[in-house]
C-alpha cells in the first residue's frame, strides 16, 4: 500500500457486525482501530460516576472533555446501562463537537505509527471522515441483529428475552437515524455490506477487497 496512510470509515447500526469487522481489518492491514462509540460510552461512564443527569448539557460536555481519563477497553463500558446512557447524550451537538476533534486527529495521525486507521461508528462516513479513502456501511435486518445481541447478552449471563432486545434495538435505531445531529445514514459513496446472510469470513474478504482496490488507486 506504499507510504500513504489509508483511512477506513465504517458506519452501521447496533449489532450489525461492524465492530468485529473493524477489528479484523485493523489487525490484518496493521491499521489502528477506534470504536468511536466507546468515546460516547466513556463520556456516559464519566457522567454516571459523577452522579450527573444526561439531560444536563453542561455536565455531558464536561464528561466528554475528560474521556482521555477512561480506559476504552474497560469492561464497564459494555454495560447495557452505559450503552443506553451513551445513546441519550450522543445526540447533544455540544458533546459531538467535543469528541469530533479527537476522532479526526486519530484518523489523520494514527497512534503508534499505524499504517492507517479504521474508525467505526454512526457518522464516520458522513461527518467525521467524509473524505475517507474507504467508506463502508455495514447493516443487517433488525431480526438478525437482535438475535446476535440476544445471544451475546445471554452468554454474559444477563437475563433478557429476545423480544426485549428487539424492542430496544428498534428504539436505538430510531434514535440514531432520526436525531438532528449527525444521524446514522448511508453515505452516497459508501459501499453497502449487508451481513444478514454473510458469515464474518465472507464479510471480511469483501471488505478487504474494497480496501485493496482503494489502495491501488
Amino acid at each position: 500500500m506504499g507510504d500513504r496512510k489509508i483511512v477506513v470509515a465504517i458506519d452501521g447500526p447496533v449489532a450489525s457486525g461492524k465492530g468485529t469487522l473493524s477489528r479484523l481489518l485493523a489487525a490484518y492491514f496493521d491499521f489502528r482501530h477506534l470504536d468511536t462509540g466507546s468515546l460516547y460510552r466513556a463520556a456516559a461512564l464519566n457522567l454516571l460516576r459523577r452522579g450527573d443527569e444526561p439531560g444536563d448539557t453542561a455536565a455531558a460536555v464536561r464528561a466528554a472533555e475528560t474521556v482521555a481519563n477512561i480506559d476504552l477497553t474497560d469492561i464497564a463500558l459494555r454495560d447495557e446501562k452505559i450503552g443506553l446512557l451513551a445513546s441519550q447524550i450522543a445526540p447533544i451537538p455540544e458533546v459531538r463537537k467535543t469528541l469530533l476533534d479527537y476522532q479526526r486527529q486519530f484518523a489523520k495521525d494514527p497512534p503508534d505509527q499505524g499504517r492507517g486507521a479504521v474508525l467505526e461508528g454512526r457518522d464516520i462516513t458522513t461527518i467525521v471522515c467524509p473524505d475517507a479513502d474507504v467508506k463502508i456501511f455495514v447493516t443487517a435486518t433488525a431480526e438478525v441483529r437482535a438475535e446476535r445481541r440476544y445471544n451475546e447478552l445471554k452468554d454474559r449471563g444477563e437475563k433478557v428475552t429476545y423480544e426485549e432486545v428487539l424492542a430496544d434495538l428498534l428504539r436505538r435505531d430510531r434514535q440514531d437515524s432520526e436525531r438532528a445531529a449527525s444521524p446514522l445514514k448511508l453515505a452516497d459513496d459508501a459501499h453497502l455490506l449487508d451481513t444478514s446472510i454473510l458469515d464474518i469470513d465472507t464479510a471480511f474478504e469483501a471488505a478487504c477487497e474494497i480496501i485493496r482496490a482503494a489502495a491501488r488507486n
